[in-house]
This record gives C-alpha cells, sequence and structure tokens, in this order.
C-alpha cells in the first residue's frame, strides 16, 4: 500500500490541509469501514497506521487480536514519538 495512493482513495487528495472538515470526516469515516472489513494482516496494520497517523487509529486492543501485530503497532507508535517513522 502506498501513502499516496491511500491518501487519493480516502479524501480525493494528499494535501490533507485544504480538505474541508466534512471532506475529511467523511474520508476517515471511510477508512474506518475499510479497517473493519479488511481480514489481510498487512493491509489492515498498513490502514491501523495510517489511521494512528490521522489521530482516528482505534484501541490496539480493539483492532488487533494477535499480540504480535499489537507488538509491532506499539512498535510503531515508539517510533513515531522519536520521529523515526516517515
Amino acid at each position: 500500500m502506498e501513502l499516496d495512493d491511500q491518501m487519493r482513495r480516502y479524501f480525493g487528495t494528499t494535501e490533507l490541509a485544504s480538505l474541508p472538515q466534512g471532506a475529511l470526516e467523511a474520508g476517515l469515516e471511510r477508512m474506518a469501514v475499510d479497517f473493519g472489513l479488511e481480514t489481510d494482516r498487512g493491509r489492515r496494520f498498513a490502514l491501523w497506521t495510517l489511521m494512528f497517523m490521522l489521530g482516528n487509529a482505534p484501541d490496539l486492543d480493539v483492532a488487533f487480536k494477535d499480540p504480535r501485530d499489537r507488538d509491532a503497532a506499539r512498535d510503531f507508535m515508539d517510533l513515531m514519538d522519536r520521529g523515526l517513522a516517515g
């Protein structure tokens, strides 16, 4: 999953700063629905990371049944806190 492709898919642009609030909310809602329906672990994790970066990710215990996925998400969150991701 390419980040720019996902931004265009859910928001119609890669420039989120120019989006009206309603369009941003609609994109976040579509993303949450797709996240809930996604069965591929890798795609699901990728969606979660984008949702996390946009401040709209579900809690880890809700998002991931597998403890390895929760650990990977925690690692990602730590990297983001340290400014090493992205």
